[in-house]
């Protein structure tokens, strides 16, 4: 099982990213993905959850109306893009899955598999 999430950099406040997520080793329709994110010194947090019927999505109310998550299941990737980008978001941006149905955005301690992160500086 694989994860690996990709597309971060540094961009100025304002711009935006689109952070990619390449899933190998399972069956992605089979699971639900969080995005998540941790900044220096701060503990890992929910940024978006995306479940595997592709109904429904949630957002954090930090990045909401400005981040969107979608998913391709046949190329088996998952997407995060981040609009409007602020200082704030600077974190390493992490992809997971879980095989549990939720209608919010899971804890981390409750998703399966993880992937390395990614990094995303907003800075000018």
């Amino acid at each position: 099982v694989q994860l690996q999430a990709s597309g971060g950099g540094l961009v100025q406040p304002g711009g935006s990213l689109r952070l990619s997520c390449a899933a190998s080793g399972f069956t992605l329709s089979y699971y639900g993905i969080g995005w998540f994110r941790q900044a220096p010194g701060k503990e890992r947090e929910g940024v978006s959850y995306i479940s595997s019927s592709d109904v429904n999505t949630y957002y954090a109310d930090s990045v909401k109306g400005r981040f969107t998550t979608s998913r391709d299941n046949a190329k088996k990737m998952v997407y995060l893009q981040m609009n409007s980008l602020k200082p704030e978001d600077t974190a390493v941006y992490y992809c997971a899955a879980s095989g549990q149905y939720y209608y919010w955005i899971p804890n981390p301690q409750d998703m399966d598999y993880w992937g390395k992160g990614t990094q995303v500086t907003v800075s000018s």
